[in-house]
């Protein structure tokens, strides 16, 4: 029996997601959490074969939550969920520890080998990265801007274009306004922009938000 702790904040897609578990025979879900900080408590406290975790948490980056989760308990792996398309936060995902990554909108048909995949030891890419990455060996790999940021600038980046004032995301990210200004000097400097304008724009073209 795999038993799944699922972490999302919206409750009408943890339902769904027990539902498909609790139908398939040999999984069940043994625990349910709406924040980051609420996950990490759970995996702590109670067993669990592996995590199903929502990269975008009300309280916590999904990223920041993965660290810790692999910190606290390094032999349990954990798999991402996310409406952002793969080729935007698959690969921060699976640097920082992920089992796996999976698109919301294609986790009713491939959830379960998902989570077989990543419970038996191995990692989990879908079938269109694994394609994605593939095509961009072949034609010679090219970085884009953001993949050159840390996870805290790249968590700048994303509250920018969302339309999140300093203070705001100072709150989110439990840092001080001056250290988040100092990431946001920082991504602009790396990623070659000159005012947050420019930085918001690339932000928006890229799909980097929900």
């Amino acid at each position: 029996m795999i038993n799944v702790l699922i972490a999302d904040d919206h409750t009408l897609i943890r339902k769904g997601l027990k539902q498909i578990l609790d139908d398939t025979p040999d999984m069940r879900v043994t625990g349910e959490a709406e924040t980051g900080a609420q996950a990490i408590q759970m995996a702590q406290k109670s067993s669990f074969d592996m995590v199903l975790l929502d990269i975008s948490l009300p309280d916590k980056n999904g990223i920041d939550v993965l660290k810790q989760l692999k910190l606290n308990n390094p032999e349990v792996p954990v798999l991402m969920l996310s409406m952002h398309a793969e080729d935007q936060y698959a690969v921060r995902s699976m640097k920082a520890g992920a089992a796996g990554y999976l698109n919301k909108q294609s986790a009713p048909s491939q959830l379960v080998n998902a989570i077989k995949t990543v419970a038996s030891g191995k990692k989990y890419i879908s079938g269109e990265l694994a394609e994605q990455l593939a095509n961009g060996l072949s034609q010679g790999y090219q970085e884009l801007r953001h993949q050159a940021l840390s996870d805290r600038e790249y968590q700048t980046l994303c509250l920018m274009a969302s339309g999140k004032k300093l203070s705001e995301m100072a709150k989110i990210m439990s840092l001080s306004a001056k250290t988040v200004s100092v990431y946001r000097a920082r991504l602009l400097e790396k990623m070659n922009l000159k005012t947050n304008a420019e930085a918001i724009h690339y932000a928006i073209s890229n799909h980097l938000i929900e």
